[in-house]
């Protein structure tokens, strides 16, 4: 038997993302995201995206913020350039796994505009306000809803997931690329890195490796404008045979100059045979 979905209208949209993302971040644990609750406003500390963009005072309030969260967690003090490719890492992750997490889990993709997401300077949480819009497949319940697109196949809502993030993190590369130091390649080889790792790390943490490694691929199977590169995942075999899936960042975090003995798994500095150590020991 069919149940028909009550939700009024105009807040259907906003209601169903809303209970997408809490549940993303009832599954992961380490996105640190608070949901509001659509037409609700509450706290309002810190920045929205749209506010990094358009303010010098916010663009250089995010990256002091992540030198002082630096200097507290690892008694370093981060150049500039550095401080800013690491704030860029956590956003583009996170805000990615929004997106990229909904599609995943739902077959939905939100389009997260800069001002849904403001993000607290001094906590590090971010703050998602559902939109009123989203894209589907044709079979989805929440297809007819105002507001939301139904897409004709699995590869449209791909290219749909693709184009929401690129056109949600082009502003911030723009006005953070001359802190960074880093140009066009180098800034969405890191975006791509995020979202292919942000769907990598949700398949682990439901049990479902592979299958999330099959879907990072489906969604970047090689270089896709403006994403430099492919998920490209490939198996490294330890001495009792077991294959483990690794694949080598297009685009550095700079977390080696903060730590040079523990550069990420994933770093083209970490060598195959420092990759197998980590996961035997």
């Amino acid at each position: 038997m069919s149940v028909a979905l009550e939700t009024p209208p105009a807040t259907a949209a906003a209601r169903v993302l809303g209970g997408a993302y809490q549940r993303l971040t009832d599954i992961c644990e380490v996105l640190s995201v608070q949901v509001a609750r659509p037409g609700v406003t509450g706290s309002q500390a810190g920045f929205t995206g749209a506010e990094l963009t358009d303010s010098h005072e916010a663009l250089d309030a995010f990256v002091e913020a992540e030198r002082a969260r630096i200097q507290e967690r690892h008694g370093h003090t981060a150049r500039p350039h550095v401080a800013a490719s690491r704030a860029l890492h956590d956003y583009a992750w996170s805000v990615g796994l929004l997106m990229s997490g909904v599609w995943y889990l739902e077959r939905r993709v939100p389009r997260v505009r800069p001002e849904d997401v403001r993000l607290d300077l001094a906590t590090g949480e971010y703050k998602i306000t559902p939109g009123s819009s989203f894209s589907c497949l044709p079979g989805d319940p929440a297809a007819t809803f105002p507001g939301v697109t139904a897409l004709p196949h699995e590869e449209a809502l791909r290219t749909e997931l693709r184009s929401a993030v690129a056109d949600h993190m082009t502003p911030l590369l723009t006005v953070l690329g001359p802190v960074a130091r880093r140009r066009s390649r180098a800034l969405w080889g890191l975006v791509s890195d995020d979202l292919v790792s942000g769907i990598w790390y949700l398949g682990r943490v439901l049990g479902r490796e592979g299958d999330a490694i099959r879907a990072a691929t489906e969604l970047l199977p090689s270089a896709v404008s403006p994403y430099p590169g492919g998920a490209d995942f490939r198996h490294l075999t330890d001495t009792s045979g077991q294959r483990h899936p690794t694949r080598t960042r297009a685009g550095c975090c700079l977390y080696y100059t903060i730590r040079p003995d523990e550069a990420c798994s994933t770093c083209p500095r970490t060598c195959d045979t420092e990759r197998l150590r980590r996961l035997e020991s």
